[in-house]
C-alpha cells in the first residue's frame, strides 16, 4: 500500500508537516521531544491506512476473532516496532540525517508504555504482536494506567515507588474515542419484576464511571495488517460541580472526578487494606464491562443474532484478573437481551477461555462475598446460580460427596465466604490451559484434579513463547544480521527454521563471528548502564544475569547466597582470585509495594553488591549490579549481552517463564532447575547445553511431607552456614546485626521455597559452569546450539496452538 512516506523525499515533506503543524514549531527551534512526536505521528499515518483497511475487511468478513482480557500489556516502546512492521527503517533514517537528526536519539527520547509488571503483561503484547503477524483477527483490551505499575528507584539500597509518569511528554500512539465512551456501574441493589409473565432481575446501581477508550495500533510484521489494542480510562460520569466550586469547596467540587479516576490510575494498587482490594475489583469489573459492552454495541453489526456469539468471538482470560466477565456477559444477555438463562449460560460456556499463569494457591484470585454483594451485587446473584447449578450436576455424577463438593464450591467458606475466581473460570470456560508442559501437568493433577476429572478433555497446555520480532530482530540487530546471513531472513516469521543453525555450531569462523556479537552486545549494554546508571560491566566478564519479578519462590535468595559464598571464599583466601572466573552478576527485580519480604531480599543484594563491589580482595574478579526500575527497554539491551540465564526457582512453583525463552533464542546457556518451560528448553537444547541442578518436583513433594526442617541444611553444610552468618554478623549492613535478621530467619525457619535444599547442588552446577567457561570454543557451540534449537518458544508456534485447540479463529486476509 503506498504512502508519501514510501520515499525519502516524501518522508522528509510528511516529517517537516507533523513538525510544523503538529507540534507548531520550526526544525530550526524544535526540541527532541517535538521531534520525536512529529517522526511518531509521521509512521503513524503510514500503519493508518493498513488499521482502517484491516478493520473494513473484518466488518465484512464478520469471521471469528479472538478478544484477549488482559488487566496488563508491557508493551515497550513503540517506534522501533512500528518502523520494523512497516520496513521504513532506512527511509526514515535517511530523511531525518537530511534534517540533521540522528534516529538514534529519536528512539531514545521514546518513554515505554507504563501498562505493565512482569511476565504476564509481556507475554499479552507478545501474543498481540503474534496475532497480527499471522493475520488473525484480535481486539486486545486493557486499562490504561496513567501511572502503571511505579518507577523503581533505591535510597540506601531499599527500594522506593516513584509514580511512572509515562505519559507527561505526549503520547503520540494513542487514539482517544471519548464519543465511544461506556457507562460502567457499580453498587446498589437488585430487584425482581414480572416481564410479561417471566419473573426477571434487573439491576439497579448506585454510581458509575465513564469508560473512554484509547486505541492503540498492533501492526503484523510486513504483512498489511495492523489490529487493535483497546484500553479503557476511568472518568467521572459527573466530573465537575459549578455550584459547589462557587461556593469556594474547590475539593469537593471534583471529588467525584478523583474517585473515578483512581480507578485507571495504577496497576496493581497495593490491596493489603479493605479500600485497596475494593479499588482491584473495581479495575477488574471495569475494564471487562466496558470491553464486553463494546464488542457486542459497537464491533458487531447491528441486528447480530447473539445466539451466534461463539461463532464471532472467544473471549480468553489472561489469568483470573478478567474472570469476572462471566457473570457480566451473563448479565447482559439474560437482564439486558432478555435471553433464557440456559440458552445464555450455554452461549457464555462457548465463548470463554482461561488461561492459568499460577501453581501458587495464594495468586489465585479469591473475592470476598461481602465485597462482591456491595460492589455487584447482581453478579453475585448469578455466580451463586452458577454454583447451584455446577453442583448440582457434580451430585448427579458423584453423589452426595459432601467432601468432594465443598472442594469444588465456586464459593469457598473458609476462612470468610469468598468467590474462588479459578473455579468460576474452569466451569464457565470452553477450555482451560496452562503455559508448560510440567505446568499444565501439575494444573490437572495438583491445582484442579477434582474439575480434571469432571470435565475430560476440558484442559489443555499451550507453552508460552516471545515474538522474536521484538526480542531477537529488534533487541539483538547484531545476531539477527549474522543468523540472516547463514539461512536468510524467512526465521522472522518461522522461528523454527533457526534449526539450520546447528551446522554453523561446528564452524570455527561462525563461532568467532558469534562471540564478536557477544562482545559487541556487551560494549552496547555497557554504555546504557554508564549513562543510565553510572555502573559498568567489564569486557573480560561472564554476564551472569537474573531478571524477573521479585518473589521468593523465584528464588533470588540462591543466586545471592551464592555471590556472598564465592566473596567469603575469595576474601577468605580460600580461593586464589586469580582462579575465579571473572563475573558480573545482573539483577534486575521489582517487588510488589506490600511484599515485605520482597523489598528486605532487594535491599540485601544492595547490601552485598556495595561491600562487594568495594573490596579489593575481588576486584575485578566479580561485580553485582541492581540496575533499578527494570523494564522493557532495559531488557532489549541486558538479553542480548547475557552468557548466563538464572531460572532457578523451586521446581513445581513456576508456571512457565518467558525470559528463559529470550535468553536461549539470544545465545545465554541457562543455569536452572526442572521447572516450568525450563524443562522444555532442556530436552530441546540437550543435557549437555543446559546446568540443571536442583530438586524435581516429586522430590519437593517428598520432602514438603516429610516435614521440611532448614535449618538441618545449615547444620550440615558449612559453606551455607558460613554464607548465612556472614550475613548474619552485619559484614553487608555496617555491622549492624539486626538488619537482615528478618531474610536470615526466613531461611532458617520458614523457607518456603527451599533455597537451603537446593544450596548445595546449585553450587555444584556453578563449579560445571566456571569449567564450561572456560573453553570458550565449546561454550560458543552451546550457545548457537541454543539459539538453533530454541525456535519452538515463538509466540507464533503459541498462537497457532491456541487457534488449534483452543479458539479455532482461522487468519484473514
Amino acid at each position: 500500500m503506498g504512502s508519501p512516506a514510501s520515499s525519502v523525499d516524501g518522508f522528509v515533506r510528511e516529517f517537516l508537516r507533523e513538525l510544523n503543524f503538529g507540534q507548531g514549531v520550526a526544525l530550526t527551534g524544535s526540541e527532541v521531544n517535538d521531534q520525536y512526536l512529529a517522526l511518531a505521528r509521521t509512521v503513524r499515518h503510514y500503519l493508518m491506512a493498513r488499521w482502517l483497511e484491516t478493520l473494513r475487511r473484518q466488518a465484512d468478513t464478520q469471521s471469528k476473532g479472538v478478544a484477549y482480557l488482559s488487566a496488563e500489556y508491557l508493551l515497550g516502546r513503540q517506534l522501533n516496532n512500528a518502523l520494523l512492521a512497516t520496513g521504513l527503517t532506512d527511509i526514515v533514517k535517511q530523511g531525518l540525517a537530511q534534517c540533521g537528526i540522528d534516529l538514534a536519539d529519536l528512539r531514545a527520547q521514546e518513554v515505554e508504555p507504563g501498562l505493565g509488571n512482569g511476565g504476564l503483561g509481556r507475554l499479552a503484547a507478545c501474543f498481540i504482536d503474534s496475532l497480527a503477524t499471522m493475520s488473525v483477527p484480535c481486539i486486545g483490551y486493557g486499562i490504561r494506567y496513567e501511572y502503571g505499575i511505579f518507577r523503581q528507584t533505591f535510597v540506601d539500597g531499599r527500594q522506593v515507588e516513584q509514580p511512572d509518569s509515562w505519559l507527561a511528554l505526549g503520547a503520540p500512539w494513542e487514539f482517544p474515542h471519548p464519543e465511544a465512551a461506556q457507562t460502567v456501574h457499580f453498587g446498589g441493589r437488585t430487584e425482581t419484576y414480572d416481564d410479561e409473565g417471566v419473573e426477571r432481575s434487573r439491576w439497579i446501581p448506585a454510581w458509575n464511571v465513564q469508560a473512554v477508550p484509547y486505541n492503540y495500533m498492533v501492526p503484523g510484521y510486513q504483512n498489511g495488517r495492523v489490529n487493535t489494542l483497546r484500553l479503557w480510562r476511568a472518568v467521572a460520569t459527573d466530573a465537575f460541580d459549578l455550584r459547589i466550586f462557587n461556593s469556594g469547596d474547590y475539593e469537593e467540587a471534583v471529588r467525584a472526578q478523583t474517585f473515578a479516576e483512581n480507578i485507571s490510575k495504577v496497576l496493581y494498587p497495593e490491596d493489603s487494606t479493605p479500600q485497596g482490594k475494593e479499588l482491584r475489583l473495581q479495575q477488574q469489573y471495569f475494564f471487562v464491562a466496558a470491553s464486553i459492552a463494546n464488542f457486542l454495541d459497537d464491533v458487531l453489526p447491528e441486528g447480530f443474532d447473539l445466539a451466534r456469539l461463539p461463532e464471532r468471538i472467544i473471549f480468553q482470560l489472561n489469568d483470573t484478573h478478567p474472570v469476572i466477565a462471566v457473570p457480566e456477559l451473563m448479565r447482559v444477555l439474560v437482564d439486558e437481551r432478555k435471553m433464557d438463562w440456559d440458552d445464555a449460560w450455554a452461549i457464555t460456556q462457548k465463548c470463554f477461555a482461561y488461561t492459568c499463569h499460577t501453581l501458587l494457591p495464594e495468586a489465585l484470585e479469591v473475592w470476598p462475598v461481602a465485597l462482591l454483594g456491595k460492589l455487584l451485587p447482581r453478579h453475585l446473584e448469578i455466580i451463586y446460580r452458577i454454583n447451584d447449578e455446577f453442583l448440582e450436576a457434580v451430585r448427579e455424577r458423584f453423589g452426595d460427596d459432601e467432601l468432594r463438593i465443598r472442594r469444588m464450591s465456586i464459593i469457598a467458606e473458609h476462612p470468610e465466604r469468598a468467590v474462588r475466581m479459578a473455579y468460576l473460570a474452569t466451569v464457565a470456560g470452553a477450555k482451560v490451559n496452562g503455559v508448560a508442559e510440567l505446568h499444565s501437568q501439575l494444573l490437572r493433577d495438583k491445582v484442579l484434579p477434582d474439575f480434571d476429572e469432571f470435565y475430560p478433555g476440558k484442559f489443555t497446555n499451550v507453552t508460552n513463547g516471545i515474538t522474536p520480532r521484538r526480542f531477537v530482530r529488534l533487541a539483538n540487530p547484531a545476531l539477527s544480521e549474522l543468523i540472516t546471513d547463514a539461512v536468510g531472513v524467512g526465521w522472522i516469521t518461522d522461528l523454527e527454521r533457526l534449526r539450520e543453525l546447528e551446522p554453523f555450531a561446528e564452524d570455527e569462523d561462525f563461532r568467532l563471528r558469534f562471540r564478536e556479537v557477544k562482545a559487541h552486545n556487551k560494549r552496547r549494554l555497557n554504555g546504557v548502564l554508564q549513562q543510565r546508571d553510572g555502573l559498568s560491566v567489564g569486557d573480560d566478564h561472564m554476564l551472569d544475569v537474573m531478571v524477573k519479578r521479585l518473589h521468593e519462590y523465584k528464588r533470588q535468595l540462591l543466586k545471592v547466597l551464592h555471590i556472598v559464598t564465592l566473596y567469603d571464599r575469595i576474601s577468605t583466601g580460600e580461593l586464589d582470585p586469580a582462579d575465579v572466573t571473572p563475573r558480573t552478576f545482573v539483577f534486575g527485580a521489582k517487588a510488589a509495594p506490600g511484599y515485605k519480604m520482597a523489598k528486605e531480599i532487594i535491599h540485601l543484594i544492595n547490601a552485598v553488591g556495595t561491600v562487594v563491589n568495594a573490596d579489593p580482595k575481588v576486584q575485578d574478579r566479580i561485580n553485582v549490579l541492581f540496575p533499578p526500575n527494570y523494564n522493557v527497554t532495559l531488557a532489549e539491551k541486558l538479553i542480548p549481552a547475557a552468557d548466563l540465564s538464572e531460572q532457578i526457582s523451586l521446581a513445581g512453583k513456576e508456571a512457565s517463564g518467558t525470559g528463559n525463552m529470550k535468553f536461549a533464542l539470544n545465545g545465554a546457556l541457562t543455569i536452572g532447575t526442572d521447572d516450568g518451560a525450563n524443562v522444555e528448553i532442556r530436552q530441546l537444547v540437550g543435557d549437555e547445553h543446559f546446568f540443571l541442578f536442583g530438586m524435581l518436583e516429586p522430590e519437593v513433594e517428598a520432602l514438603a511431607a516429610k516435614g521440611y526442617v532448614p535449618s538441618s541444611f545449615y547444620e550440615a553444610d558449612p559453606n551455607l552456614r558460613r554464607a548465612i552468618d556472614l550475613i548474619s554478623s552485619g559484614a553487608f549492613s555496617g555491622g549492624d546485626k539486626t538488619t537482615f535478621e528478618p531474610v536470615v530467619a526466613n531461611l532458617l525457619y520458614e523457607d518456603r521455597f527451599m533455597v537451603l535444599a537446593d544450596y548445595a547442588s546449585y553450587l555444584e552446577a556453578q563449579e560445571k559452569v566456571d569449567a564450561a567457561y572456560a573453553d570458550q570454543e565449546a561454550w560458543t557451540r552451546s550457545a548457537i546450539l541454543n539459539v538453533a534449537r530454541s525456535g519452538y518458544f515463538s509466540s507464533d508456534r503459541s498462537m497457532r496452538d491456541y487457534i488449534d485447540r483452543i479458539w479455532h479463529t482461522p487468519p484473514t486476509f
